[in-house]
């Protein structure tokens, strides 16, 4: 680790200033809307442009890549959010605040595609592994500290705004000044939806429902925190918990999942996570019940992704894993574009506690149909699975086909010791 740390931590540096700019931004406007006088039906239409931009981003980013290169693709793309973070406050208007967080989204999903590039070129097949693992903390560390920095200045002024455009303006420097050349950019074509269902049926259904789940978690939470009628220290706290449980909660979950029929293990913390979304849903009047019930929904929701990824990858042939990737991004933001929208329908219909009713029948959901499939084909033997790896749902193509790499890495290692041994 300490060598990644020493030949990355500009990358590193840049990427956790990114993360404190939209980790900010995605709870600031939640909380602002509601000054402005944003309906929770507007706020989630803006909430959903992020997702739409994000997964348009994802698709197009590479061929910029490939036309005008990494480095003015990185700075053009992180002007572009830097600037709409001071539009944000200077042009309160729901149309404009949707078309902004499309720009957002379609610029953070190619800056996360650049960065990412450089990251895996600058790691070894010996350090890939270790060099995720740092990346995936520190994306989690300045969404978290983001949220803690809500609390120093007046949510309904600009000061915020500035900051994190401030934030994401010096997040350039170090990556732009000491990054290594730009590495030729690849990236599979993703396999065609048809073939990865047959595949992997579970991993198509469980993928689009958590596409809903994540995005409204991490696009409606502040909304919800706001219709509650919490103040800006108990909403960042409860945004933030969500996070910390993902977080914390990544890791334990893994190193079950290399040991147990992977369908099992989905059932268990899919039901977990939707019975906590019921406890919070009849006892949202107590904000330490809702915070400990949050803790579990995003260690569960978190995981999930890179759970039903690694089950898909075990009835895959490792050639194809890189190609399945992409395909289940696909089908992640399109449910991921919807999870905003239902919500706030539903907040508007329903209350604002019908948030975690949302959270909890997607859930169950999920768990029902991962217990019909386990009746319809037999598990493969836990020593013939991929390995878990750890990703987020808001991952870029990039970091995904990392992580696969590492995976069949790791196997292959596996297979030649075991073949090596006496």
């Amino acid at each position: 680790m300490g060598y990644v740390l020493k030949s990355s931590w500009a990358l590193l540096l840049g990427m956790f200033l990114l993360m404190l700019g939209n980790g900010v931004q995605g709870t600031l406007l939640g909380i602002r809307g509601s000054l402005e006088g944003f309906s929770a039906g507007s706020m989630s239409l803006i909430m959903s442009g992020y997702f739409i931009g994000f997964l348009g981003g994802s698709r197009l980013a590479p061929t910029l890549i490939r036309n005008v290169g990494h480095v003015r693709v990185f700075a053009a793309l992180a002007s572009f959010v830097s600037a709409a973070l001071i539009l944000y406050a200077a042009l309160p208007n729901e149309y404009v605040w949707f078309l902004l967080r499309v720009l957002v989204g379609f610029c953070f999903s190619g800056i996360y595609v650049v960065a990412e590039s450089w990251l895996n070129d600058s790691a070894t097949n010996e350090t890939r592994g270790q060099a995720l693992s740092a990346y995936l903390i520190v994306q989690m560390m300045g969404i978290v500290a983001a949220q803690w920095l809500l609390n120093f200045a007046d949510v309904g002024g600009f000061i915020l705004f500035i900051i994190i455009s401030v934030a994401v303006s010096l997040s350039f420097a170090p990556i732009l000044l000491s990054v290594s050349p730009a590495p030729v950019f690849q990236t599979t074509k993703p396999m065609s939806l048809h073939q990865l269902y047959v595949a992997s049926p579970l991993g198509v259904v469980g993928t689009f429902l958590l596409g809903g789940i994540f995005s409204a978690l991490f696009g409606m939470s502040a909304v919800y925190g706001t219709e509650k009628g919490m103040s800006v220290g108990e909403i960042s706290f409860f945004v933030g918990i969500i996070y910390i449980g993902g977080m914390l909660l990544q890791y334990p979950i893994g190193w079950v999942s290399d040991r147990m029929d992977r369908r099992l293990l989905i059932i268990g913390i899919t039901v977990i996570g939707g019975f906590a979304s019921l406890f919070a849903f009849a006892a949202a009047s107590s904000l330490t019940v809702l915070l400990i019930c949050c803790f579990i929904i995003g260690g569960v929701a978190n995981p999930l992704y890179s759970l039903l990824l690694a089950y898909t990858n075990d009835f895959l042939e490792h050639e194809d894993m890189a190609a399945a990737s992409g395909g289940l991004i696909f089908v992640s933001g399109i449910g991921a574009i919807s999870g905003p929208i239902v919500v706030g329908w539903m907040m508007g219909a329903f209350g604002a506690d019908s948030f975690f009713l949302y959270i909890a029948v997607l859930l169950f959901v999920t768990s029902i149909y991962a217990f019909y499939r386990t009746f319809q084909r037999q598990a493969p033997s836990v020593d013939d699975t991929a390995s878990y790896q750890p990703v987020f749902a808001s991952a870029s193509p990039v970091v995904v086909e990392v992580a696969q790499e590492w995976s069949i890495d790791t196997e292959l290692e596996a297979e030649e010791e075991a073949a090596n041994a006496p």
